[in-house]
C-alpha cells in the first residue's frame, strides 16, 4: 500500500530532480515478469528510486542488509518492496539471511514479479563497471533450477553528477537472456562464472567508462542541450525558483553534506530530504501567501514547483 501511495509522488519528484533522461529502450518500462533487472550501482538508493519510478509494474529492490537492523526501519523498507541482502563485510553470521531473501525473490518471480539487484554489490560514485559479485548469478541459477522461466535484463545507469540536483541521466538496457543462454552442465561454480561472464559482457556497453578527473569527456558525453527559446522563457521563473526555495534547499544541502561526508550517499540523502520536506514547504508557503494575499496566495504556492523545475532546467550542469 505504501509503495503505491508513494510511487506517483516519487515519479513527480524524479522529474523535478532530473533535467534530462535518455533511454535506449523505453519499452523495457512495460516488461512483465518473471524478470531480474541486473544493474550497476553508482548512486546509492537513488538508483532504485529511478528504476522503480519508471517501470509500470512494481519493482522489488535488494538493499544492503545492515540498514534493516532497526525493527521500525525494517518494516518501512519492506513496505516499500525492499529486501535485505548481506555481504561478508556486514557479518558472516548474517549471510544465512540471504537464503530467505532469495526464497522471497523466487516467490515474487512465481507471481510474474520484477526484482532489481545491483550486481556490483557496493555503491561507488564512478563512471566505471566493476567486476560483478556472485549474488545475481546465484539467484538466477537457483530460480532456473526451480523451473522458473526467469529472464535477466542487463541495465546500466549513468549520471552527469553525484553531488547536485538537476540530473542528466542515461539509462540503457541490454537484451534479456534466460536459462538456455547460460551453460550450466559443468557444475554450479562453473555456471556462476559463465553467468557472470555473460552478464559482464552485456553490461559493459551500457555503463560509461570515464575517469573521474576527465571533465572534458564527461561534458561531451553527458551534457544536455537546452533550446534558446526555453532559456528565455524560463529565466524569470528560474530566478523566482532560486530565491523562493533557498530557505529549503540550503539547509537540506547542509544536512546532506554532513550526513554523506566521506561516503557515496550525498545524492540519495539530498533527494530524500527534499522529497519528504517539500510538500510541507509548499503548505507553509501557501499559508503564508494566503495570509498576505487571501485565496490568491494559494495560487502563488501552486506555481512554486514550476519555478523550481525552471531553476533546475537552467542550472549549471558541470
Amino acid at each position: 500500500m505504501l509503495y503505491r501511495l508513494l510511487k506517483i509522488p516519487a515519479a513527480i519528484s524524479f522529474w523535478m530532480y532530473c533535467r534530462d533522461l535518455r533511454c535506449n529502450n523505453k519499452s523495457a518500462f512495460t516488461y512483465k515478469g518473471p524478470l531480474l533487472i541486473a544493474c550497476n550501482h553508482p548512486n546509492s538508493f537513488l538508483d532504485a528510486i529511478i528504476i522503480a519510478s519508471l517501470f509500470k509494474r512494481p519493482v522489488y529492490s535488494l538493499a544492503r542488509g545492515d540498514v534493516f537492523k532497526n525493527r521500525w526501519v525494517n518494516s518501512l523498507l519492506r513496505s516499500l518492496k525492499m529486501l535485505p541482502v548481506y555481504r561478508t563485510s556486514e557479518g558472516v553470521e548474517n549471510m544465512e539471511h540471504n537464503y530467505s531473501t532469495f526464497d522471497a525473490c523466487k516467490q515474487i518471480f512465481k507471481q510474474n514479479g520484477i526484482v532489481l539487484i545491483f550486481s556490483e554489490g557496493r555503491c561507488i560514485n564512478e563512471w566505471h563497471l566493476r567486476p560483478l559479485m556472485k549474488g545475481t548469478a546465484r539467484l538466477a541459477l537457483s530460480s532456473w533450477s526451480d523451473g522458473i522461466p526467469l529472464k535477466v535484463l542487463p541495465a546500466g545507469i549513468n549520471y552527469q553528477s553525484f553531488s547536485a540536483f538537476g540530473k542528466n541521466i542515461h539509462l540503457f538496457f541490454g537484451a534479456t537472456f534466460g536459462a538456455a543462454d547460460v551453460q550450466q552442465d559443468e557444475g554450479f561454480g562453473k555456471a556462476v562464472a559463465n553467468f557472470n561472464s555473460k552478464l559482464q559482457a552485456a553490461m559493459e556497453p551500457l555503463v560509461y567508462e570515464i575517469p573521474n578527473a576527465d571533465t572534458g569527456q564527461l561534458k561531451k558525453t553527458m551534457r544536455a542541450d537546452i533550446a534558446g527559446w526555453k532559456k528565455i522563457m524560463l529565466t524569470l521563473p528560474a530566478i523566482i525558483g532560486v530565491v523562493a526555495h533557498a530557505a529549503l534547499y540550503l539547509p537540506a544541502k547542509k544536512i546532506a553534506d554532513h550526513k554523506s561526508f566521506d561516503n557515496d550517499h550525498y545524492d540519495s540523502i539530498l533527494f530524500a530530504i527534499l522529497f519528504v520536506s517539500y510538500p510541507f514547504y509548499l503548505l507553509l508557503a501557501g499559508l503564508l501567501f494566503s495570509w498576505v494575499a487571501g485565496p490568491w496566495g494559494w495560487l502563488v504556492a501552486a506555481v512554486l514547483p514550476f519555478c523550481a523545475w525552471s531553476a533546475m532546467i537552467l542550472k549549471r550542469q558541470f
